[in-house]
């Protein structure tokens, strides 16, 4: 509903009621706050109802302006205003005696503004002569600035694409340049206007490529970036000070230095992934790709169309068009092989077979193709072990130990679990908002203590644990909060342990295969579930399970 001005409202109201044009004004609520005699006359409002007419709500909603309706039967030209706080209609009657021309550029006005892509024209002179809201929100210039202005006026780089056409005569399209003090990124298409055979001036249509150019850019980076991450870890990365882990550091980069096959030996959790990363990186190779492969993952009828690829066609569901196999996608990178001791002997002679050849034959084809691969193989089975059982074939072993790397268990470097955990505890620290924590004295103490069976990985369960059981007025980790399993203080040396005869690999065997009973039994069977908690691959599980009951 209007409400009645305020008598000094509007000081020289006045002089709006003698004005032929129809003047309304609105304030920031949506109200009508003024009308002058002439727009009362022309939308008639109801003296109990002082709305805008729905036309003219319309317009002024969707900011159809300056626009042309017709309202009780006269024909009315509206334009706009807006002021800080206000917005003001311009009403003016289109009679027999207001110009056909004015009309006509009233309506195309009203045209080219309900275009979403900016428009500008310019006469035969290239002076700007008509833009539209679209050009003013995109360039950030304004009609003042623009209109009687010479064509190239917006234009922060490139040519005026308007002066070459009334130029030629002929329309040009698709040209990029940067236009308006934002350098907006666009590319304009211009036709010549021709009335009566004779060169009035040109139209230009203008696309804004900003933001195609701004997702561009942000894919291209996302790509370095993506190949950055492919090897994400670098030596800096590895944290620890022991003379051990030192040791094993200088001698991977040593290993990254060379061309030659690395094998990384070492427990459940040692890191030998970060070690692969790091070695990756500081190759010759480090800008090409590092591609991981989970050799428990592949069965017999998966390798090779995931080793090898496969070309259209080869076998149902097949994907149109084939697919690069691991080895082609790791084209003059590296192809980190996890778990290798998991592989079957089938997938062992394929793999060995590409090694001694450096060549791969897709799935469904039969020419031969060229791969330059560098390998880092890990493992954390006893090859040895099993190629004296027959489970891994020994020229494949001496194909892969070219370089080996023994990664020490953390049992073996207590020196550095204080490092460690204070890495934890700030990294986990930042995903759970517990920024101000640390960890008193006796817990590193007792850390160290623990013979960490999952190593690294096991560590950094025990601390995000313990971040969590943390209160939430409390800053400090405690004994309590670490929930290590069998976390009973160690006996001292030599209490408690009875020899009884026998080797040393004897007694480990006896151990392990009590060990792996114990957990089957309370997994009640569940062997997928047994070699997660011991945190070995389910093939390596069957394999001992199989020894076990051979009685080797």
């Amino acid at each position: 509903m209007a409400a009645s001005p305020p008598p000094l409202a509007f000081p020289w109201q006045s002089f709006l009621e003698e004005l032929e044009e129809g003047i309304v004004c609105i304030n920031a609520e949506g109200q009508v706050v003024l009308w002058n005699n002439r727009a009362r006359q022309l939308c008639r409002p109801d003296q109990d109802k002082k709305d805008l007419p729905s036309m003219l709500q319309a317009i002024l909603k969707e900011n159809f302006f300056p626009a042309t309706l017709v309202l009780n039967g006269i024909k009315i030209a509206v334009s706009r205003l807006d002021s800080e706080d206000q917005t003001w209609l311009i009403l003016k009657e289109v009679t027999d005696k207001t110009s056909t021309a004015e009309e006509g550029r009233l309506l195309l006005q009203t045209v080219i503004d309900s275009l979403s892509d900016a428009v500008s024209v310019v006469d035969e002179n290239g002076m700007g002569l008509m833009i539209n809201r679209a050009y003013t929100r995109l360039t950030g210039m304004t009609e003042e600035q623009v209109l009687g202005q010479p064509a190239n006026v917006d234009i922060a780089e490139g040519e005026s694409v308007h002066y070459q056409v009334l130029k030629t005569g002929k329309p040009i399209k698709g040209v990029p340049m940067k236009v308006g003090p934002y350098r907006r990124d666009v590319v304009v298409s211009c036709a010549p206007v021709i009335i009566n055979g004779k060169l009035k001036g040109s139209v230009g249509v203008i696309h804004d490529i900003s933001e195609i150019r701004r997702l561009m850019d942000e894919l291209a980076r996302t790509r370095r970036l993506v190949r950055h991450l492919e090897s994400r870890y670098t030596f800096e990365d590895i944290i620890g000070r022991s003379a051990r882990l030192l040791e094993t550091v200088e001698r991977a980069r040593l290993a990254a230095r060379t061309p030659v096959s690395v094998l990384l030996r070492g427990e459940c959790g040692t890191g030998k992934e970060l070690f692969a990363h790091a070695i990756h990186h500081a190759s010759e190779r480090a800008e090409k790709p590092l591609i991981r492969v989970n050799c428990a993952s592949l069965t017999d009828t998966l390798l090779e169309s995931e080793l090898f690829g496969y070309t259209e066609g080869a076998f149902t569901g097949a994907k149109k068009g084939g697919r690069k196999g691991y080895f082609e996608e790791a084209h003059q990178g590296t192809l980190f092989l996890d778990e290798i001791g998991s592989m079957s002997l089938e997938a062992q002679a394929r793999l060995l077979r590409v090694l001694q050849e450096g060549e791969i034959v897709r799935v469904g084809e039969s020419r031969a193709r060229a791969v330059d691969v560098r390998i880092i193989a890990a493992t954390n089975a006893d090859l040895e072990e099993l190629m004296q059982q027959g489970l891994f074939r020994k020229d494949l072993y001496y194909r892969l130990n070219v370089f080996p790397i023994h990664l020490p268990p953390l049992r073996e470097i207590p020196e550095d679990i204080p490092l460690l955990a204070d890495y934890f505890i700030h990294r986990y620290g930042q995903e759970y908002g517990r920024l101000a924590v640390a960890a008193a004295p006796s817990v590193y103490k007792r850390l160290q203590q623990y013979d960490w069976p999952g190593n690294m990985r096991e560590l950094q369960n025990v601390i995000s644990r313990a971040l969590i059981n943390l209160g939430r007025d409390q800053s400090v980790i405690k004994e309590e909060h670490l929930l290590i399993p069998f976390a009973a203080a160690p006996k001292p040396k030599g209490e408690g342990i009875t020899y009884s005869g026998g080797s040393l690999k004897q007694l480990q065997q006896a151990w392990e295969k009590e060990l792996i009973e114990q957990v089957l039994m309370q997994c009640g069977g569940n062997k997928t579930e047994a070699a997660r908690r011991l945190q070995i691959s389910l093939r390596s599980l069957y394999n001992k399970l199989e020894r076990y009951r051979s009685g080797d």
